[in-house]
């Protein structure tokens, strides 16, 4: 009796335990994403309802714009004229509700439409959810600091210009001081805030996307058929597609935003060098840091999707060749006798880094199985790759190395231009 009672311990723990732990990192998983949904919700992305749009809109309307032109009428009203110059206190108003209204415009509309499992692709029809599930859990993480390390630094430059400006502007009543410099602050924040977390669930979504193109590697490792390679190739590229779809009317207007906003600023700065001071400008400097920030976040994350996108054909083109050789060498040396594959560990170098700026040099270790394939499968799958790097595109035009140069040529001849318009030495 002891006997029989041992094999049925045995089968029934693994059991038990597997799906314990399976639904424990689900339940993870599940947690992080309701933490997500709700700061989105916070903060008005998650437009389900009419009622939730317009609260949504109408706290927008409120503290983004509403509350910073009643303070900025108000402090023209004191007797600070000197500080307070009300055209660049607009033009910076301007910018960055024209900067948050466009990141809440966008990803709302997408949030509305798919909803948050659907939109990052992590649900189990889209993204291989239980295979990569505590690396989903990471990359959620990995959002909430990435918004806080930028916002909490650039928030803090903002309180101290406000305490600074308040110690040179002095209103009859201080505490209507104290209360204008407190509304200013809450109205940046809030701005920003759904600024740079739009960009910061850009660059989330294509991390998520970066999982799947660094596992692909691995993918090659096992005993599949060709087909199965391009099917998983087919399907990664094609949540890329929907992505650069979705997001291309947001990167094109922040792009176009954050240069006007950059070109205005450069124009006040130079163009009236004997009237701007750290209290009328600083909050230019504040707004522009910001506004930079975030075009290099969703910049980034673009070119580190498509970089990891068209490293797969290079993956696969060494894949194909050592699979080549080998299958000759194993003819070659069970010809005469030993039958022993040579150890390909031995001679290759796995090395796989994380810095977007150098190759993909992970190359998976062939099996005996696949030392057997078609050399036509293989080629045609090599070419297949090479033939759809994919990457994210905007109307056809891959955000890679090559465009990230164009735009900042771009951008630096827009300064020298401004910079000729504005500064003018003159030889006595």
């Amino acid at each position: 009796m002891a006997a029989e009672s041992m094999p049925k311990g045995d089968e029934n723990s693994p059991t038990m335990e597997v799906p314990l732990v399976e639904e424990q990192d689900g339940s993870q998983l599940s947690k992080s994403l309701h933490r997500l949904e709700t700061f989105l919700r916070l903060f008005g992305y998650c437009q389900y309802s009419f009622l939730s749009f317009v609260i949504s809109w109408l706290s927008f309307l409120l503290l983004g714009i509403v509350l910073p032109v009643f303070m900025i009428k108000l402090s023209a009203s004191s007797k600070a004229e000197k500080y307070q110059i009300n055209s660049f206190e607009f033009q910076i108003l301007v910018f960055q509700s024209l900067a948050a209204a466009i990141s809440l415009l966008c990803i709302s509309h997408n949030l509305r439409k798919y909803g948050v499992r659907n939109f990052l692709f992590v649900d189990r029809s889209h993204g291989h959810m239980a295979e990569f599930r505590d690396e989903y859990v990471k990359k959620i993480h990995d959002f909430f600091f990435l918004v806080a390390v930028w916002v909490l630094p650039c928030l803090l430059l903002k309180i101290v210009l406000e305490i600074v400006r308040d110690m040179h502007v002095h209103r009859d009543p201080w505490w209507q001081t104290v209360a204008i410099s407190i509304a200013h602050i809450i109205s940046w924040t809030y701005s920003t805030i759904i600024f740079l977390s739009g960009c910061a669930l850009f660059n989330l979504l294509c991390n998520l996307q970066v999982i799947h193109f660094e596992n692909y590697g691995k993918l090659l490792e096992r005993d599949m058929d060709v087909l199965v390679y391009i099917e998983e190739h087919i399907r990664l590229t094609h949540y890329l597609s929907k992505i650069s779809h979705r997001f291309r009317i947001f990167f094109i207007l922040e792009i176009l935003v954050v240069t006007a906003c950059q070109a205005v600023a450069l124009f006040q700065t130079t163009g009236n060098k004997d009237i701007i001071t750290l209290m009328n400008g600083g909050d230019f400097v504040i707004s522009c840091i910001a506004e930079l920030v975030g075009i290099i976040i969703t910049l980034h994350a673009a070119a580190k999707t498509t970089h990891r996108a068209q490293g797969v054909a290079s993956i696969a083109a060494k894949w194909h060749s050592l699979v080549t050789s080998n299958s000759r060498d194993a003819a070659i040396t069970s010809s005469s006798g030993n039958l022993d594959p040579p150890n390909m560990a031995s001679i290759l170098h796995l090395n796989y880094s994380e810095s977007d700026l150098e190759a993909v040099d992970y190359v998976p270790v062939p099996t005996i199985a696949q030392l057997t394939s078609s050399y036509n499968k293989r080629q045609a799958f090599v070419s297949y790759l090479q033939s759809n790097p994919g990457g994210f595109s905007v109307f056809g035009w891959m955000i890679e190395r090559p465009l990230i140069n164009t735009i900042f040529f771009l951008e630096i001849s827009l300064v020298l231009f401004v910079l000729g318009k504005t500064i003018t030495f003159t030889s006595k």
